[in-house]
């Protein structure tokens, strides 16, 4: 019986001796990773430090010329369609007063009263159609130009970024971030630089 509890003992102690190791030797190896893995995450520029940029989309929207110019072209646009469904609303108008004042002088037959319940059911639908014509163009047009003005924003950080290395450049709007130091404010460049070369193109 004694030889029995001194083998288990034996065992034991073992046993321990060996999750001891295991545990003390498997923690090196993690710590090691993770600093292999800051080294690489911080070696993305010289200094070794993380640097994030911003600039005011506000600013941008309001200061740079191809933004202005798209809007004013956008205006246009929509004036345009505001004419074009004011015509369309006036004639309808019109034509209805005129079948209306027929129908009570009782001036109009039966054959009359379905002629001219089906133009105006047509007039109706046109005007819709053409409604929704108008909003799908604008639409379209709108995202294509805002696309457009997107890209050349990309294509300027892209370049000014080459000398600047910033890991991230934000575009901030109310909401967005809580807090920004303007430190790292870059909207006073980016407005300068994008209108610089949008004049020469």
């Amino acid at each position: 019986m004694k030889n029995a509890s001194l083998i288990l003992n034996v065992v034991l102690v073992v046993a321990v001796a060996v999750l001891f190791y295991l545990h003390f030797s498997s923690d090196k190896k993690p710590a090691e990773t993770t600093k292999v893995a800051s080294s690489t995450s911080t070696g993305n520029s010289a200094s070794g430090a993380f640097r994030i940029a911003y600039f005011e989309l506000d600013s941008v929207n309001n200061s740079f010329f191809m933004v202005k110019e798209v809007k004013a072209e956008l205006n246009k646009e929509e004036e345009k369609m505001n004419a074009d469904l004011a015509r369309l609303q006036r004639t309808y108008n019109e034509r209805f007063t005129q079948y209306q004042s027929q129908a009570q002088s009782q001036a109009m037959s039966s054959q009359e009263s379905e002629n001219a319940n089906r133009d105006i059911l047509q007039m109706q639908q046109k005007f819709a159609s053409t409604k929704q014509q108008w909003e799908t163009r604008l639409q379209d047009m709108s995202m294509r130009k805002m696309q457009d003005v997107k890209n050349k924003v990309e294509e300027f950080l892209k370049e000014y970024n080459k000398s600047k290395g910033y890991a991230f450049i934000f575009g901030y709007e109310p909401g967005f971030m809580f807090y920004r130091d303007s430190v790292y404010d870059i909207t006073s460049d980016l407005v300068k630089g994008l209108n610089e070369k949008y004049k020469k193109n």
